[in-house]
């Protein structure tokens, strides 16, 4: 965005007034009274009750930040072979959805956000046909969103052995204990306290449904107060929590529907060769009989 700035035109008169003056983005323009501009987010404020100047605020609507069709496009030219309807519906969705995320104003990257998607990510690509596939995905999508795949994953990863080594009291009771997984927490706490670059979502949610999960700490009690400690909204937690759980209920069948139809598919392949195999030896001990008797 263009600094801001202020241009003094008080030379201009009112014989200029008809003419269509082109103003960049974020200026200040000092001008005379009764001149009026063609520029619909203009704000002409008077400077003093005595001045005959008035001050016109101008914001530019323009904005370097990708559309979310550019984010798509952007996956599609990074992974270009097809992906099983079964697993590109959701994955659509969620690029969408993080999209939104990655460019508000508040949005800041943080390690407990993460493993929040990389759960999401792999409980929904569980069973995809080849791994490296499964990883290429992985690095087109969050590339796709201007962000980091080999953080992410390190990330993750960082949280999840942290995590198995806790208990469920000293999970709550980071606050008090030093270590860098615990700074990372009580960043996110500050930042969430004061409302400042912290952007609630899902994968928070999911994040923190992980790490009580790997300290096997199974009390809803402990959710409160972990809550509580990272000064979140626990309404929202359980919420988001409740569709996570939801979606892995519908991943889960809709599998079992694609495994169902996969094996009938073979069975009838296998069946379609056996037949013709069958056939193949018929007519081959019908050519033997005949030639025999000739």
């Amino acid at each position: 965005m263009a600094a801001l700035t202020s241009v003094s035109i008080a030379a201009v008169t009112q014989s200029a007034a008809g003419r269509k003056i082109s103003l960049s983005s974020a200026r200040n323009y000092v001008l005379p009274n009764n001149l009026r501009l063609p520029y619909s987010s203009c704000i002409p404020r008077r400077r003093s009750p005595s001045s005959r100047m008035v001050v016109v605020h101008c914001m530019s609507t323009t904005t370097d930040l990708p559309t979310v069709h550019e984010t798509k496009l952007n996956f599609l030219k990074a992974y270009k072979r097809p992906i099983p309807s079964i697993y590109n519906t959701v994955l659509q969705e969620l690029i969408v959805q993080q999209h939104l995320m990655r460019y508000k104003r508040s949005y800041r990257y943080d390690p407990l956000f993460a493993l929040g998607f990389v759960t999401v990510y792999d409980q929904l690509m569980d069973g995809y046909p080849r791994n490296e596939d499964r990883e290429a995905i992985f690095k087109a999508y969050i590339e796709a969103l201007n962000e980091d795949p080999a953080q992410y994953r390190a990330d993750a990863q960082k949280l999840e052995e942290w995590a198995r080594s806790q208990s469920a009291n000293s999970l709550v009771d980071f606050k008090s204990r030093e270590g860098e997984v615990e700074d990372i927490l009580k960043d996110i706490s500050e930042r969430a306290g004061s409302k400042e670059s912290f952007s609630y979502s899902r994968f928070f949610a999911v994040g923190l449904f992980r790490l009580l999960e790997l300290a096997n700490a199974t009390e809803p009690t402990i959710l409160d107060k972990l809550c509580a400690a990272l000064n979140v909204n626990k309404k929202s937690v359980d919420r988001d929590l409740d569709v996570y759980r939801n979606l892995l209920s519908k991943l889960v069948q809709a599998k079992e529907l694609l495994k169902e139809y996969v094996d009938r598919e073979k069975k009838k392949i296998e069946e379609r060769a056996t037949s013709q195999k069958a056939n193949e030896a018929i007519t081959k001990c019908l050519g033997e009989y005949q030639s025999a008797a000739w």
